[in-house]
C-alpha cells in the first residue's frame, strides 16, 4: 500500500460522484482524503482576474477558459501547495470521475517506492497506444512509459513533492487549462511518465468535459477555428523540436 496521501478532488454538489469514488477506493483498501474543489462559477470577476490572464490566453491558448477550467486549475494548485508544505515525498491526486482497475493499489505502492527519475506519472490516457520514447517495468503487469506526447488529462496522477514545488514556482497567473500547461514539458522542465496499461479509466457518466465543450461552442465561429489551428500547429512544432533535441 502506498504511504503517499491520496486525494480526491470533488465539488460539494457532486455527491453521487463522491459516493462512487468512496465505494471504489474502500473496496480496494485505499485510504484517501476528499478535497473540496474550487468552484470557478462562484468566483467574482476580480477574483478570476487575479489568477487568470485573459490577455495571455488570447495569444497562447486554444480557447478562452471557462469557469470550470479555472476552478479545476486552482484545485490542483491548492493540492500542490498542500504537498509542498508537508513532509510527504509525494502524493496521488485523483479527480472524481474515474474508474479503477483492481491492480490500482499495487500500482500506487510501486510508484511511491520507485526510485527512477520521474517527476509526475499519469494514471490515465485517452490514447494509451500512442508513441512511447521508452518503457521500463513498474510492477507485475504494468510498465512505466515515457510518452512522446504527454496525455492531455489530470484524471489521476502521482506527483513528487519536489515537482510540486517546481510547478508552484513556475505558475503565476495562468492562461491555459492545467492539462495543456502540463503537456508543455519544455516550459516547466518536468519528466512526466505514464503507467501502461493505465490503471484508471474515465467513468461512463462523467460529463464535465461535455459541459466545458458546450460552454465553448457558445463562443465559436470562424475566428475560433483559425485560433485552434494556430495553437495546434504551434504546439506540434514545439513538441517535435524539443523531442528531436533529446528532451
Amino acid at each position: 500500500m502506498t504511504d503517499w496521501p491520496v486525494y480526491v478532488i470533488n465539488m460539494a454538489a457532486h455527491t453521487g460522484r463522491m459516493s462512487s469514488c468512496k465505494l471504489t477506493l474502500d473496496r480496494l483498501g485505499i485510504a484517501f482524503q476528499r478535497f473540496d474543489a474550487v468552484n470557478g462559477r462562484d468566483m467574482s470577476e476580480p477574483e478570476i482576474a487575479r489568477v487568470y490572464d485573459a490577455l495571455a490566453n488570447r495569444r497562447r491558448a486554444r480557447y478562452p477558459l471557462v469557469a470550470g477550467e479555472i476552478g479545476c486549475y486552482l484545485s490542483h494548485l491548492e493540492l500542490w501547495r498542500e504537498l509542498a508544505a508537508s513532509d510527504h515525498k509525494g502524493a496521488i491526486i485523483l479527480e472524481d470521475d474515474f474508474i479503477a482497475r483492481p491492480e490500482l493499489p499495487l500500482v500506487l505502492a510501486s510508484l511511491s517506492s520507485d526510485r527512477s527519475g520521474w517527476d509526475m506519472v499519469k494514471l490515465y490516457s485517452r490514447r494509451p497506444k500512442q508513441r512511447m520514447l521508452s518503457t521500463q517495468p513498474l510492477c507485475v503487469g504494468f510498465q512505466l512509459a515515457r510518452p512522446y506526447q504527454i496525455p492531455n488529462t489530470t484524471l489521476g496522477y502521482a506527483i513528487r513533492r519536489d515537482a510540486a514545488l517546481r510547478l508552484l514556482d513556475n505558475v503565476g497567473r495562468f492562461a491555459r487549462p492545467i492539462d495543456e500547461d502540463l503537456k508543455r514539458f519544455w516550459e516547466h522542465g518536468l519528466d512526466i511518465r505514464l503507467v501502461l496499461p493505465p490503471p484508471l479509466g474515465l467513468a461512463p457518466a462523467a460529463n464535465s468535459g461535455d459541459a466545458i465543450q458546450a460552454a465553448r461552442r457558445r463562443g465559436g465561429g470562424i475566428s475560433q477555428g483559425w485560433r485552434n489551428l494556430r495553437y495546434r500547429l504551434d504546439y506540434l512544432a514545439r513538441l517535435h523540436f524539443h523531442r528531436n533535441m533529446g528532451r
